[in-house]
C-alpha cells in the first residue's frame, strides 16, 4: 500500500503544467481563490482512479488519450499567450489571467497526459498487488485525488510565501514571459504526444480491420 502514495506522491508533485501555474499564483499574490483550482485538480484525479479503477484501462485507449493530450495543450498554450500577453501590461499586484477556477483545474487534469501516466501503472499493476478492490478503490481514490489537489496547493502556499521577493513590477513582467514561454514548450510537447497517439491508435485499428 505504502508503495502507492510514494509513486502518486513523486508524480503528483514533480513540477507540471498545474504546479507551475499554481506556483505563478501564489507569487504573483493572485489570492487564497487559487485553491478552488487545486481543489479541480484533486477532483478530476479522484474521478480519473474511480472510472479506471472501476471499468479497467481498457476503455482509455491511445486514442482517446491522444484527444485529451490535444484539448490539454491546446488550453496550456492558451494560458500561457494570455500570460506573456499580461506580462507587457500595466503590472498590478495580482495581474495573473483570471482563469485559475475550479472549471479550469478540473479541465485541465483531466486532460493532463501527466495525469493518466499516474493513474494507469497504479490502478492496473499497484491495486491489484495491494489487493485494492471493491469499496476499497472508492476510499483509495478520494485519497489519491486529495493528495492530487494538495500538490498544486503546496506549491501556490511556496509561491505566495515568496512573493515579496519578486513584487517588483519589472521582475514580475520577466516572470510572466518566462512562465509563459515555459508552458508554451509543453502546450507543445502535449499536442505532439497527441498526436503520436491518435497515429498509434489509427495503426492499431487498420490492423484490426486486416485481421477481420
Amino acid at each position: 500500500m505504502l508503495e502507492i502514495f510514494l509513486f502518486a506522491l513523486a508524480m503528483m508533485y514533480s513540477p507540471g503544467p498545474v504546479n507551475m501555474l499554481s506556483l505563478f499564483a501564489g507569487v504573483s499574490d493572485y489570492g487564497w481563490r487559487a485553491l478552488r483550482f487545486c481543489a479541480g485538480v484533486g477532483v478530476a484525479m479522484c474521478l480519473l482512479f474511480i472510472v479506471t479503477g472501476y471499468l479497467g484501462s481498457s476503455f482509455m485507449t491511445e486514442a482517446l488519450q491522444g484527444v485529451a493530450a490535444l484539448a490539454g495543450g491546446s488550453y496550456i498554450a492558451y494560458l500561457a499567450l494570455k500570460i506573456i500577453k499580461a506580462s507587457f501590461q500595466v503590472q498590478k499586484a495580482n495581474n495573473t489571467p483570471q482563469n485559475l477556477t475550479f472549471v479550469a483545474g478540473f479541465l485541465m487534469q483531466l486532460t493532463n497526459p501527466k495525469a493518466m501516466v499516474a493513474v494507469l501503472p497504479i490502478v492496473t499493476v499497484q491495486f491489484p498487488n495491494a489487493h485494492v478492490e471493491g469499496a476499497m478503490i472508492l476510499l483509495m481514490s478520494m485519497m489519491l485525488g486529495a493528495m492530487a489537489g494538495g500538490a498544486p496547493a503546496s506549491y501556490f502556499v511556496a509561491g505566495n510565501r515568496l512573493k515579496q521577493a519578486v513584487l517588483n513590477p519589472t521582475i514580475m513582467s520577466w516572470l510572466q514571459r518566462v512562465m509563459g514561454v515555459m508552458l508554451l514548450f509543453l502546450a507543445v510537447e502535449f499536442l505532439i504526444s497527441g498526436l503520436s497517439m491518435l497515429a498509434q491508435g489509427d495503426n492499431l485499428l487498420s490492423k484490426l480491420a486486416v485481421k477481420v
